[in-house]
């Protein structure tokens, strides 16, 4: 049964592909894209002041660098920006595959690396891949044949990491260490029937516990170490496509949200699709790793 939440609107950006909600500790601000406008966006929570930088091309994610800035991920490759004067710098070239591939969710790991994954724009053919990027910008191939990847996230310990191909809908789980940044073997962590949906954007709470973005199935699935559906929180939203915690005592859950292939009569009916939303689930999260490169 969907739980019932209340859903406050922290940024009304009408976004057409909102994603990747990132927390960044030491600024106390939350940094995401709208990866087809394509746009950075910055939220600081205490006054409700939204910036937003244009990006020169798709902007699949961002994440925090060891420095206080960030690292963003256009369609190629991974560029460091500074939030203080606009600037992007090219930091490592990731994907070599066509045009129409590009790179979407990326997580930083407990070795402070980057991993990443890239697709077929749209996931039209499963030729996308996942990467892990070391902090001296050299990239390394996890897997391939991959249509859409997401739910990249590790436990507390660092030990585990989780990641979904949204087409298949499974959530798998593979030893990690994060001295090295080996990675072991995949196993299934959670089925793609578990909840509704697919499996978007991921995070781990305080807990142990991952919280998954259910992508056209209008919810949050928190799933226990166990892969057991713990929770289901209901969103006014058809399409949620991440989530992060962030905030004082990271105490607030961020979901992004997506307006893309609503049709009108749907956008209607959902007038905070492309928002994003902030919620109190009774649980903080943990912080998150920088890219030590």
């Amino acid at each position: 049964m969907r739980e019932a939440t209340q859903v406050d609107v922290a940024a009304n950006t009408g976004d057409t592909l909102g994603e990747s909600p990132t927390w960044v500790a030491v600024r106390n601000e939350l940094f995401w894209v709208d990866l087809r406008r394509p746009c950075l966006h910055r939220l600081r929570p205490h006054s409700g002041r939204v910036t937003t930088w244009p990006m020169p091309d798709v902007a699949g994610s961002v994440v925090a660098r060891a420095n206080g800035d960030l690292v963003v991920a256009l369609r190629h490759g991974l560029h460091a920006f500074d939030p203080g004067s606009g600037g992007l710098t090219l930091l490592a070239t990731v994907e070599h595959g066509p045009p129409q591939h590009r790179l979407n969710d990326m997580k930083c790991d407990p070795a402070g690396g980057i991993i990443c994954g890239s697709m077929w724009d749209y996931g039209l053919h499963p030729s996308g891949a996942l990467y892990r990027v070391d902090e001296a910008g050299t990239s390394a191939l996890i897997r391939d044949r991959i249509a859409v990847p997401n739910a990249i996230a590790f436990s507390p310990d660092g030990r585990t990491l989780y990641f979904a191909d949204t087409r298949n809908g499974d959530i798998e789980r593979a030893d990690f260490d994060p001295m090295d940044g080996h990675i072991g073997k995949w196993s299934l962590f959670a089925s793609g029937l578990a909840a509704p949906g697919r499996p978007d954007g991921a995070t781990i709470d305080a807990e142990g516990f991952l919280w998954n973005a259910r992508y056209q199935g209008g919810a949050l699935a928190r799933f226990a170490p166990d892969g057991r559906l713990d929770r289901l929180v209901a969103l006014p939203v058809s399409q949620p496509t991440s989530c992060a915690f962030g905030g004082d005592g990271l105490a607030t859950l961020y979901v992004t949200t997506a307006t893309q292939k609503l049709s009108d009569a749907e956008r209607a009916q959902q007038p905070l699709a492309g928002a994003l939303l902030a919620l109190d689930v009774g649980v903080a999260g943990l912080p998150e790793p920088a890219y030590a490169g």
